[in-house]
């Protein structure tokens, strides 16, 4: 007998249907499978066989033939063994052929019969919402994270037995609910690092709070020890709260990669990640033979940290150049094209020199030579990329010890908000959520500038020596200046500020980028 049930595989970040096919007939007794299969997918019917005869079903002497089709796509995981389980149990008629129908199933069988939790469960829910299935069946410990879409019912099952008993009884099974708006709204902001605990500073801290409002890249340079760690740690703390599109996005991210905390249905905090400079290119973007979410993507919508910044390989920085500018990383494979999001505001650290005390010659003693070699570690190309630049320069003894009130992160995080806020209404159908987001014609579509700010403009971008880039940054940084004032329009001020902020490191690097 013939039956058919429908799985999902992942590619990337993306899904797609899969139908599994079974057919029992008369012959020689062999189980095979079939459809551009995997080791670890061939071996499914080991697993199955075991875990149904543990459950009470013996497999008769016949041929078993499982398809899974499109048999063109490769495909990788043990999240067939609970459909194939099911697509056999329907060629019995152990379990009713009609309650297959537009049902997903998914989940790795133990020996026992016990269903495992598999990876990439939102993704692969998403499609069989998108492809008309309206419930999916999977493991108990994956349903919380499946159920936070709409429009699909998930139903979660522990063991072979209680798969048999939803499908034989499909009126009697409850879907799991979760409560989305409650979970962003609960989101954890209780952080260890404040703001208020930094002395002085207050430039670096102004180009902090300007580039979590528009989610801009930052670069601080500075000796050692004056904070630009401490800095980037608490710039987590004043990033604006996360829609639940963006929600939605950290989540199938982190499920893909397998590293969604356990009992987690939905990230609703944003990600900061601080690679240490050894990281690999491969780490950093992505990859592996089946690629997998790199740090550029599991950063994203949150903070990507990399102090000692010059520390990183060349390759590695370098690869950092596309993700900015597109907003996503492209992985090519002989089997195909894998394409991961890369929306992460970058925050990187690092000293003036090799030794970290330029420009003082009373403490540097690096050459010429040496600091031409430390400074060309980073490209033009990757500094023209990097929105805001920021001088963080040696704490004086009166800064670090004064007693004084500084301003907290929780009054810094207000005024982020509000900026935001402006640009979710801005933006509003648009699949933009920060000012840095915008490209070349977007920038001139929304942040229209006046006479006398275009007049600013061109004699800084001649005395500048500015790129068509950083001609972009320039304005895209200054509308969230004049967001962070509540200012409809981009005035003279708020393009001070950001040309301000193309210099960067003041004498390290001589001229703007």
């Amino acid at each position: 007998m013939f039956s058919k049930v429908y799985s999902a595989a992942l590619n990337g970040m993306d899904a797609y249907l899969v139908r599994v096919e079974a057919d029992i007939s008369e012959g020689m007794p062999q189980f095979l499978m079939v459809g551009y299969l995997s080791s670890e997918v061939r071996e499914a019917g080991d697993r199955v066989r075991t875990a149904l005869r543990n459950t009470g079903f013996v497999l008769p002497p016949k041929r078993i033939m499982v398809n899974l089709a499109p048999a063109g796509i490769r495909k990788a995981g043990s999240r067939f063994d609970l459909p194939v389980a099911a697509a056999i149990l329907a060629s019995l008629e152990k379990i009713p052929a009609d309650s297959l129908k537009d049902v997903m199933l998914t989940g790795e069988l133990s020996l026992s019969g016990q269903i495992l939790p598999v990876t990439g469960i939102l993704a692969l829910a998403e499609a069989a919402r998108d492809g008309g299935v309206r419930r999916c069946i999977v493991p108990e410990g994956n349903a919380a994270e499946g159920a936070v879409l709409d429009g699909l019912e998930v139903i979660g099952v522990s063991s072979l037995a209680q798969l048999i008993e939803v499908l034989r009884h499909p009126e009697d099974a409850v879907p799991v609910r979760v409560d989305t708006e409650r979970l962003l709204r609960e989101q954890s902001r209780a952080r260890e690092e404040d703001f208020s605990e930094v002395n002085g500073q207050a430039m670096a801290k102004r180009a902090a709070e300007v580039a979590a409002a528009g989610m801009h890249n930052l670069l601080m340079i500075g000796p050692p020890g004056a904070g630009k760690t401490m800095i980037a740690r608490r710039i987590g703390g004043i990033l604006p709260p996360v829609t639940l599109e963006e929600a939605l996005e950290m989540t199938k991210i982190y499920s893909v990669a397998g590293l969604l905390p356990e009992q987690t249905s939905l990230l609703a905090g944003r990600p900061f990640r601080a690679p240490h400079h050894t990281v690999t290119p491969e780490a950093l973007a992505g990859g592996g033979r089946i690629p997998s979410p790199g740090e550029i993507s599991l950063s994203s919508g949150g903070v990507l940290f990399l102090d000692e910044f010059p520390e990183f390989k060349r390759s590695a920085l370098e690869i950092l150049r596309q993700p900015l500018e597109e907003r996503r990383v492209c992985i090519s494979r002989t089997a195909g094209n894998y394409i991961f999001p890369a929306k992460c505001m970058l925050v990187a650290a690092m000293n003036p020199c090799a030794c970290g005390y330029f420009p003082d010659r009373s403490r540097c003693v690096c050459t010429e030579q040496e600091l031409g070699r430390y400074r060309g570690k980073i490209s033009r190309p990757l500094l023209d990329r990097i929105d805001i630049c920021t001088e963080v320069p040696g704490i004086s003894y009166g800064d670090l010890t004064k007693k004084q009130e500084n301003e907290s992160s929780a009054a810094i995080r207000k005024r982020v908000e509000t900026a935001h806020q402006m640009q979710q209404e801005r933006y509003a159908g648009l699949p933009i959520y920060f000012n840095a987001y915008l490209n070349g014609n977007q920038t001139e579509l929304y942040c229209p500038l006046g006479e006398k700010e275009r007049k600013l403009l061109k004699n800084a971008f001649g005395k500048l020596n500015l790129s068509a880039r950083a001609y972009y940054k320039i304005i895209k940084t200054a509308r969230t200046i004049a967001d962070l004032e509540q200012e409809d329009r981009i005035l003279e001020q708020h393009l001070l500020e950001a040309i301000q902020y193309r210099l960067p490191g003041g004498t390290y690097w001589g001229r703007g980028v």
